[in-house]
C-alpha cells in the first residue's frame, strides 16, 4: 500500500504560478479554518473500544438495494447484503452467493448457490430469495430505475433450492457484471419496500439503526458463511462540512473517512497529526471535459485535439491533487480487464496546439482565436481546476468563459445538452465496459443515456453492440480496444485523470486494504487495536 506523500514548494510552471497567486487565500482557508477550530479543542473524548466511526457526507437515500443509487447507498447495502456475484482485482466476475455458473448458450446461465447461507433473521437463502430479488423489478412490485439494467431478462427459474437459471430475450454480457457487487444484493423472499427502514440481508454485518442526517449502525454477523468481519460494531456518522470532518477526526471522535469533501491541503494537514495516518491507492473515479459536437467550434475533431494538446495535466495533478491522482488515458480505469492504454495520446504541447488551430481557421487576432464558454458546478476543487485550465487554454489563443452555477442547474443544463464544454467524474459507472454504450453510443442521447456530447460513429455503434452481445472476454476485449482508439483519436471526452482513493484514519484502525473501486469492503478485514 503507498502511503501518501507531503509535497513541497512551488510548481515551476508560469502560468500556474500566476494563478497560485491570484488564489492564495482560497487554497490557504482549509488550514486557516482547521487551526482556528482546532485551538478551541481541549480534549478528545475516549473512544468506544468495540465501535468503528467512520465519518460519511450525507445519509444514504436508500437502504433497500433493489433501489438505492446513490454512493453510500451502494456501499453500506454491500456490508449488508450478497450479491450474487463478487468483483476480482481486475474488476471482473467472481464467485458470491452463487459459487459456479454456466451458460449452456448465449440466452441462459445457470447459477449454484452456497449451501448453508442464512438471512440475518434465520431465514436461509435459496433460489427463491434469488428469484423474488429480481422478479419484484421486473414485475413492478418495487419501482427502481436499476430495472433497466435487466431490460433482456425474460423470466426466472428456481427450479431447486440451490439452483437459479435466468432466461434472456437477447444476448446480453453485461448480465454477469449487473449481478455483481453493489448491483443488487439478495432480500428475503415476499421482501417489499418494508426493507429499505429495516434491512434484512445475508451480508458480513447487520444493521442495527439508522437515523437520517445523523447516524447508521451496523453489527458483526457472527453467523457469516463467508470470513467473519474483525470489527464487532461499525458506526457511520454524517458529517456533511469538510471542516468539521477533519476535526472529528483530529479529537479522535471519529475513526476514518475514505474520499472526503475536505481538500488534499487538508488531507496533509491531518497526515502532521501523529494520532492518525494517511494510506492511497490508485482508484477508478474519473475526471473528464466533455464537448458538445453540436457546438459549430467544437464539432472541428481539430479544436478538440488542439484542445487536448494546450492542457498540461501534470502541474493540476501535483498541486491540485498533491499528486493524488494519476493521468487517464480512457473512460476505463487501469485496472479493467478491458482497459487499453495504447491509444493517441495528447502530451502538453502548445505549439501543436497553436499549428492545429491554425488549420482549423482560427488565426489569432490581437491574442485571441475564438472565445469558448466552460459550465461548472461551484465546488472549491472544479472551481480551482478550471482557473488552470482558462490560463492555459489563454497560452494558444482560446478565451475560456467560465459559468458557475450550483450543481442541480449544473447537472441539467449538461443532460439537456445546454453547453459548450463541461467537466464531471465517473463514479463506478465506469468500471464496466458497459459505459461505452451508455456514454457514447448514437442511440444513448439523453434522456435514453448519457451521450450528453451527441457524439455519433457508426464504427463505434457496431464495436458496442458487438462486444455487447459476446459473452467470452477474448473476443470482447479488442473489440473495447478499437472502440478506445477511435475515442482517444476524435475525443468526444478528454480523459484527465483517475483519483486515488484516500483514506485518513486513527491509528488504532488496522489492517486497511483499500480497493480499486473505493467502497466500504476494506471495513470487512479491519481491526480496533484494544
Amino acid at each position: 500500500m503507498r502511503i501518501a506523500r507531503a509535497c513541497c514548494g512551488r510548481p515551476n510552471f508560469p502560468a500556474f504560478n500566476r494563478w497560485t497567486k491570484s488564489h492564495s487565500f482560497q487554497l490557504g482557508s482549509s488550514f486557516a479554518a482547521l487551526a482556528l477550530l482546532s485551538s478551541l479543542l481541549s480534549c478528545a473524548s475516549k473512544p468506544d473500544p468495540n465501535t468503528l466511526v467512520m465519518v460519511i457526507e450525507s445519509s444514504p437515500t436508500n437502504l433497500d438495494p433493489r433501489v438505492g443509487l446513490d454512493a453510500y447507498s451502494e456501499r453500506i447495502d454491500n456490508l449488508i447484503f450478497d450479491d450474487l456475484l463478487s468483483r476480482g482485482s481486475k474488476l471482473n466476475v467472481a464467485p458470491g452467493l452463487a459459487e459456479r455458473w454456466e451458460i449452456p448458450d448465449p440466452l441462459t446461465y445457470v447459477f449454484h448457490l452456497h449451501h448453508g447461507v442464512t438471512f440475518h433473521d434465520g431465514r436461509p437463502l435459496t433460489s427463491r430469495d434469488v428469484k423474488w430479488t429480481f422478479d419484484s423489478l421486473l414485475q413492478g412490485k418495487i419501482r427502481s430505475t436499476k430495472t433497466a439494467a435487466y431490460r433482456f431478462v425474460d423470466h426466472i427459474d428456481a427450479p431447486e433450492d440451490y439452483t437459479v437459471i435466468f432466461h434472456l430475450k437477447e444476448r446480453d454480457a453485461t448480465l454477469l457484471w449487473n449481478l455483481s457487487d453493489g448491483a443488487i444484493g439478495i432480500v428475503p423472499y415476499g421482501s417489499g419496500n418494508e426493507i429499505a427502514s429495516y434491512p434484512i440481508g445475508s451480508g458480513p454485518f447487520k444493521f442495527v439503526s439508522a437515523e437520517t442526517d445523523k447516524e447508521i449502525v451496523i453489527e458483526r454477523n457472527d453467523d457469516y458463511w463467508g470470513e467473519k468481519p474483525h470489527l464487532a460494531r461499525v458506526r457511520f456518522a454524517v458529517v456533511p462540512d469538510a471542516t468539521t470532518q477533519a476535526l472529528e477526526l483530529r479529537k479522535g471522535s471519529a475513526d476514518l473517512i475514505i474520499n472526503a469533501s475536505f481538500p488534499p491541503d487538508t488531507v496533509l494537514t491531518l497526515q502532521r497529526d501523529p494520532s492518525l495516518a494517511v494510506e492511497s491507492e490508485p482508484g477508478t473515479e474519473m475526471q473528464y471535459l466533455g464537448f458538445n459536437l453540436r457546438d459549430p467550434i467544437l464539432k472541428d475533431v481539430h479544436v478538440r485535439q488542439a484542445i487536448a494538446y494546450a492542457l498540461d495535466r501534470a502541474p493540476m495533478i501535483e498541486y491540485l491533487w498533491r499528486g493524488e491522482a494519476q493521468p487517464a488515458r480512457s473512460v476505463l480505469p487501469s485496472q479493467s480487464w478491458a482497459y487499453n492504454g495504447d491509444v493517441p495520446r495528447y502530451d502538453h504541447d502548445p505549439g501543436k496546439a497553436r499549428k492545429l488551430l491554425d488549420a482549423a481557421g482560427y488565426p489569432a487576432i490581437n491574442g485571441v482565436r475564438f472565445h469558448i464558454t466552460m459550465k461548472t458546478s461551484t465546488t472549491e476543487s472544479t472551481r480551482l481546476m478550471v482557473a488552470v485550465i482558462q490560463q492555459q487554454l489563454r497560452e494558444v489563443g482560446i478565451a475560456l468563459d467560465i459559468r458557475s452555477f450550483e450543481s442541480a442547474t449544473f447537472f441539467s443544463d449538461v443532460t439537456h445538452g445546454a453547453f459548450q464544454l463541461y467537466s464531471l467524474r465517473w463514479i463506478g459507472g465506469n468500471e464496466d465496459p458497459d459505459i461505452f454504450e451508455y456514454a457514447f453510443d448514437s442511440a444513448k442521447f439523453p434522456p435514453n443515456g448519457a451521450n450528453r456530447g451527441y457524439y455519433s460513429n457508426p464504427r463505434v455503434d457496431a464495436l458496442i453492440d458487438r462486444a455487447r452481445r459476446e459473452v467470452d472476454p477474448s473476443v470482447r476485449k479488442p473489440l473495447y480496444a478499437e472502440v478506445q482508439s477511435i475515442l482517444a483519436a476524435e475525443l468526444p471526452y478528454i480523459d484527465l485523470w483517475y483519483l486515488d482513493n484516500v483514506l485518513v484514519h486513527n491509528r488504532r484502525v488496522h489492517n486497511l486494504q483499500l480497493n480499486p473501486a473505493g467502497n466500504y469492503d476494506f471495513l470487512r478485514a479491519a481491526e480496533l487495536e484494544q
